[in-house]
């Protein structure tokens, strides 16, 4: 993958249901399977325990946020989990989700996409005296539903039926993509989608393992997690569609958008899913395999006469497309790079410079394959076109003789705005060049992209009832509209403020790392390397992207800190506890880094 970011805000990934058991120890190894191909910024995990809200969260890789003493704390069968990768808003600890408001209810969310009408809702808020504490539109879209609910309310016991009315309202006013899951607290779990279904979100369910005759649900972004923790796989949450699990463990349906239509994001089975998940009836592997037989057709019509001798894929999404181009050409498929996983991905590196170094450490040529070759090069994707660019002259220096570039996706020209954080159109390496002129700027041979009628097809041969697709990273085509130019920039502004606050933490995990303080890098993409999961109780997943790891120094201090809280909390019948680390609870501190830890709710 050509660095590119991967799936979403993540991809909002697990949410479990079971009558009895404790969930958490079996959310925990979950998480990391919520975003396969991109880099956590943060995680978390909410439970309820009889009205108690436990809450743990911070910034850095799931390994490194949740330890033993943290999963004995997140007691209860109904719980929400998340992987955050920020598209919107900051990095900021504040924006770690699952994200809370205590009234009505108490209800915690975490969302995978992105609101486009942030303006808009941010201001109809402020007119109903609500506060929005942070820059992330997940927030307002829990505030959005809050206030909806609290609407519902009116001195009644809250049923089913205005769940799904406030769910209704969500979707009127909230504009963009959104797979979301929400504890509230003392009714049950919550599930919906946009009515475009842009964002994925399916759910499963099995035999309680504590309950006779009682069913465990789960709801996940990608199937592979509910294939993981043993679930069979009911089904996908429509476009517009809203699923509610009782606290008394019944699951309720319904239709909340009045003109739902199935317009899934099609860069989720390109590049974002596993390819052993199913989406909206797709299997991934076979709509991949199906990209690759269509891109070397392309091939054949452009260079019929092609003298390739060998393909190779790009690790890793590009091997399955890859391989069925191979066998389309006749030609053989090999591995020429080996992947190095212990390093960060290239796209959340601070600056063009660093992002070519690190592919270089990144990736690895096996020089036998590339000697004297014409090889064919498939990517799932080029975005800027660093790492292609690296990989061409990575092949060039191991002895090809030319080297040709192939992208199982259409050319990438234009931002997305609904939960994928690709550059602005300045920064895209196909944006005003042609297939010649982008070869030129690779230093490749040549450069055939996948036609995006193509690649609709390939998902369509599966399953046909699919008329249209979010491709708008290809044709600027924004099928939720309202996204206008002025948008554009703003969310450009936001992505800027972002990128500054990456530099900033790794200017002090580099200085850190220097003192003797800090780790390195760690074990960063062996985390990656799955999808979403959970076992036995409730659970939530969403999607995150850079890194945010803290030093061991202000870890120790927010251990000491916690203690203290627990203490002052034990001390109070009934009381709620709080507590974060030094830095104060979503406070960056110029550390880079800070902890949340709270139990909130009634004693019942």
């Amino acid at each position: 993958m050509s660095t590119i970011p991967a799936k979403i805000s993540t991809h909002l990934r697990v949410l479990l249901y079971n009558v009895k058991v404790s969930f958490a120890p079996s959310l925990f190894p979950s998480l990391p399977l919520s975003l396969p191909l991109s880099q956590p910024d943060a995680a978390g995990i909410v439970t309820s325990e009889k009205g108690h809200l436990n809450l743990r969260k911070d910034n850095g890789l799931v390994s490194e946020v949740f330890q033993q003493h943290h999963m004995l704390m997140l007691r209860g069968n109904l719980g929400i989990g998340h992987v955050r990768y920020p598209t919107a808003g900051t990095s900021s600890c504040a924006e770690a989700q699952p994200l809370f408001t205590n009234y009505p209810y108490g209800i915690c969310a975490a969302h995978n996409g992105n609101i486009t009408n942030t303006g808009e809702l941010r201001a109809a808020l402020a007119q109903s005296l609500r506060h929005i504490n942070t820059g992330s539109d997940s927030e307002l879209l829990l505030n959005v539903l809050a206030e909806e609910l609290q609407a519902q309310h009116k001195g009644k016991d809250i049923v089913p039926a205005d769940m799904f009315k406030a769910v209704k309202e969500v979707m009127a006013r909230c504009k963009g993509a959104y797979g979301v899951v929400m504890l509230v607290n003392g009714v049950g779990l919550l599930g919906f989608r946009d009515p475009h279904g842009i964002r994925p979100l399916v759910f499963g369910k099995r035999e309680s393992t504590t309950k006779l005759g009682a069913s465990d649900f789960i709801m996940a972004s990608e199937s592979v997690a509910i294939d993981t923790l043993r679930f069979d796989l009911v089904g996908d949450v429509g476009p517009g569609e809203a699923l509610l699990i009782t606290t008394e463990g019944t699951l309720h349906r319904s239709l909340c958008a009045e003109s739902a239509q199935l317009i899934p994001c099609i860069f989720e089975y390109v590049y974002f899913a596993r390819p052993d998940s199913i989406m909206d009836g797709v299997q991934v592997y076979e709509a991949r395999l199906n990209m690759g037989e269509r891109l070397a057709k392309n091939i054949l019509r452009k260079y019929p006469e092609h003298d390739i001798d060998v393909v190779i894929p790009v690790p890793d999404t590009s091997r399955t497309s890859g391989l069925s181009c191979a066998y389309t050409l006749g030609r053989p498929f090999r591995e020429g790079f080996i992947k190095n996983r212990y390093i960060a991905r290239t796209f959340i590196m601070p600056g063009q410079a660093v992002r070519m170094k690190t592919v270089r450490m990144k990736l690895n040529t096996i020089k036998s394959e590339f000697r004297g070759k014409n090889v064919l090069l498939v990517d799932d994707s080029i975005v800027r076109g660093t790492t292609s660019r690296e990989l061409v002259s990575m092949a060039r220096e191991a002895g090809a003789r030319n080297v040709f570039v192939t992208s199982a996706a259409p050319a990438v020209r234009y931002p997305n705005v609904y939960g994928i954080d690709i550059p602005t159109r300045a920064e895209l390496i196909a944006n005003g060049r042609d297939e010649r002129e982008v070869a030129e700027e690779l230093g490749a041979d040549w450069v055939v992209y996948q036609e995006l009628d193509d690649l609709k097809d390939s998902i369509r041969k599966i399953n046909g009832t699919i008329k249209e697709f979010d491709a708008s990273c290809f044709d600027g085509v924004y099928v939720t509209g309202g996204v206008s130019d002025a948008y554009l920039v703003e969310l450009q502004g936001g992505r800027g403020k972002k990128q500054r606050h990456h530099q900033q933490q790794t200017e002090v995990l580099r200085s850190r790392s220097e003192e003797g303080k800090l780790n390195g890098m760690g074990e960063l993409e062996e985390e990656e390397e799955g999808v979403t999961a959970a076992t036995i109780t409730p659970a939530v997943n969403g999607g995150s992207n850079a890194a945010a790891a803290a030093a061991v120094a202000v870890a120790e201090v927010a251990e000491v800190e916690i203690a203290k809280a627990k203490a002052v909390a034990a001390s109070k019948p009934g009381g709620a506890s709080s507590s974060s680390g030094p830095l104060g609870n979503g406070s960056d501190g110029g550390g880079g880094a800070c902890e949340v830890l709270f139990n909130l709710g009634r004693e019942t």
